[in-house]
């Protein structure tokens, strides 16, 4: 499958490169016969080894590609039993998500590969795992730079894999930079925008939000802020706030940047309904490349979105959790790259998230 391909030039890459999808795409098709480099499974008892992973919440579309294809890669290609992969919905709960933690290591759980509900729990679910020996993955929620640095320094059995989320907020940024006026579609010299946001306390609602506006700045465009509202990574809270910025700012409105896809789908509907025309009179960003707003990106609804590339972080963290099931050390901090998402390349990016 498409997919294998990928993941074997996707976890070539680091997040300072600067591919574009085309690039990666080009290089699959030059690797179509080049099987996926899986870790070693020698010396590991894949019949009872038990996996805990805990997902911040099932209800998130990006989260739910991600877990199936990390629950696909762990059975089907590293061959670990089914019954064994222990995972849990912490329902956007952390109370919830730690006594889940408690429960994989009643269990006896030999690893873990956690979602946080909130990233600053990590030190804490760190400790309960750290003392029962059992090591720990840490996936799409960066804990902060101190505790990672702990791991390190301590030794402490505990990993993170995921995405710079500075890069994503830059080609949002870059997307509106390049269109024919800049984002600045009526002209007066400023780009007058709204930012509808993740979870305040995320490390990627913060760096998507104020990197995705240096961008633009840094290409020389003047910017206003009229709104920037937390919508929970929710397509219903992205639509009601685009809904209630349409009445109260109206065509003062030029771009619209959302930190996940699932907000801006909301938006896309918002503005349809206000009988606005992405790409005409306002513009529209989001990320992650979910299915449905690379196909709106295809179709012109959508100014350009960023692939947030579930399939090599999945593989990569079962992988971070092969090397400490082996003992073998690993990187405390291992980054994908992103992809930029737009008219050049959409259709060939929706067929990898379709594949």
């Amino acid at each position: 499958m498409k997919r294998k391909i990928l993941a074997a030039v996707f976890l070539t890459v680091t997040a300072t490169s600067a591919f574009t999808g085309t690039d990666l795409i080009l290089a699959a098709e030059k690797t179509e016969e080049t099987a996926v480099q899986k870790p070693d499974m020698e010396g590991i008892d894949t019949e009872n080894t038990k996996i805990g992973i805990s997902i911040y919440q099932f209800e998130d579309t990006f989260m739910t590609l991600y877990r199936t294809e990390l629950v696909r890669y762990l059975t089907e290609e590293l061959g670990f039993k089914e019954e064994n992969i222990l995972i849990e919905d912490g329902k956007n709960d952390q109370d919830r998500q730690t006594e889940q933690v408690e429960g994989f290591i009643e269990d006896q759980a030999d690893v873990m590969i956690l979602n946080l509900v909130h990233a600053s729990a990590a030190p804490q679910i760190t400790e309960l795992c750290s003392e029962e020996g059992i090591p720990v993955v840490y996936i799409n929620r960066q804990p902060d730079s101190l505790e990672m640095e702990r791991w390190e320094q301590e030794g402490i059995q505990a990993a993170y894999i995921g995405a710079d989320a500075r890069q994503s907020g830059i080609f949002q940024g870059e997307e509106i930079a390049v269109t024919e006026n800049q984002g600045d579609i009526n002209g007066d010299g400023e780009v007058s925008y709204i930012m509808i946001q993740g979870e305040p306390e995320n490390i990627d609602t913060q760096y998507r939000t104020a990197y995705s506006v240096k961008a633009l700045e840094e290409a020389g465009v003047e910017t206003r802020e009229l709104l920037a509202q937390t919508g929970d990574w929710s397509q219903s809270q992205g639509q009601k706030i685009m809904e209630e910025a349409l009445d109260e700012f109206g065509n003062d409105i030029e771009v619209v940047f959302c930190n996940n896809d699932a907000m801006a789908l909301g938006a896309l509907e918002a503005i349809r309904e206000a009988d606005r025309t992405v790409g005409e009179d306002i513009y529209l960003t989001g990320v992650d490349a979910l299915e449905e707003a690379v196909q709106s990106v295809v179709d012109g609804e959508f100014t350009g979105t960023v692939f947030n590339d579930y399939f090599s972080q999945s593989y990569g963290a079962a992988e971070l959790a092969v090397k400490f099931l082996k003992g073998e050390e690993t990187e405390p901090v291992t980054l994908i790259d992103y992809i930029k998402v737009t008219q050049e390349n959409a259709e060939e990016i929706l067929e990898l998230v379709n594949s």
